[in-house]
């Protein structure tokens, strides 16, 4: 059936997230990231001046929960007012939440301290997974699929696509240039959202086709008339 095909297409990029999420959070944990993370942090860092600096700050702005919760009112509002949307919004929250909700668990259970090295800003809180780059890759990504599906050119899907990789990649990388993760954080965060994303959007998709397709037996419009 065809919400099986869609079903089992997405639990495949799930998985995949998955195991490298648990990859790179073997890594963390046994302390085998070090040597990638100072050598990255280094790169990063060597290019430090003001115009990048204001540049990672105000991205870094751009990827807080502040203005986060202010863009996914707006897409809601559009989703529930404009578009009548009621179940992509209700898998817009569902991703958002839930992917919230999943950083404050994966925190607490790592209790990873936040790099020391040329901290540009203060942050509280532990480091791992990246905060920040969770909520990017939920924001952007759970709003590409929705646009995606409803765009057809493939300038608009290029470009769709091409905005929602720089700011979720602009995001991490302002982390990392600001001092207050390291990129095991980052790409971790990336990897946690991902699954959580594709697991999201692979219900989303078999449910919307069942019901797609129960819409259209037969027998159910029969049903229904007798009703």
């Amino acid at each position: 059936m065809l919400y099986y095909h869609y079903w089992s297409r997405g639990f495949r990029r799930f998985i995949w997230f998955l195991l490298a999420f648990i990859v790179i959070a073997a890594l963390v944990k046994l302390g085998g990231a070090g040597g990638f993370d100072r050598a990255v942090i280094r790169f990063v860092q060597s290019m430090e001046s003001p115009p990048l600096t204001s540049l990672a700050k105000g991205l870094s702005l751009v990827g807080s929960s502040k203005l986060a919760i202010g863009i996914s009112l707006l897409t809601m509002i559009i989703l529930f007012f404009a578009l009548k949307h009621r179940l992509e919004l209700a898998l817009f929250l569902w991703v958002g939440l839930g992917s919230q909700l999943l950083n404050t668990l994966l925190k607490l259970w790592f209790h990873r301290e936040r790099p020391s090295i040329n901290r540009l800003i203060e942050q509280a809180g532990y480091s791992f997974p990246s905060g920040h780059s969770m909520a990017a890759f939920s924001l952007y990504g759970v709003i590409a699929y929705l646009l995606w599906r409803h765009m057809h050119s493939r300038t608009e899907r290029f470009l769709l696509i091409l905005f929602a990789v720089l700011m979720t990649g602009g995001i991490g990388w302002s982390r990392i240039y600001l001092g207050v993760h390291y990129p095991s954080d980052v790409i971790g965060g990336y990897a946690a959202s991902g699954a959580w994303l594709m697991l999201s959007a692979a219900i989303f998709e078999a449910y919307r086709n069942y019901k797609e397709r129960k819409g259209k037996n037969p027998r159910n419009t029969k049903d229904a008339r007798r009703k």
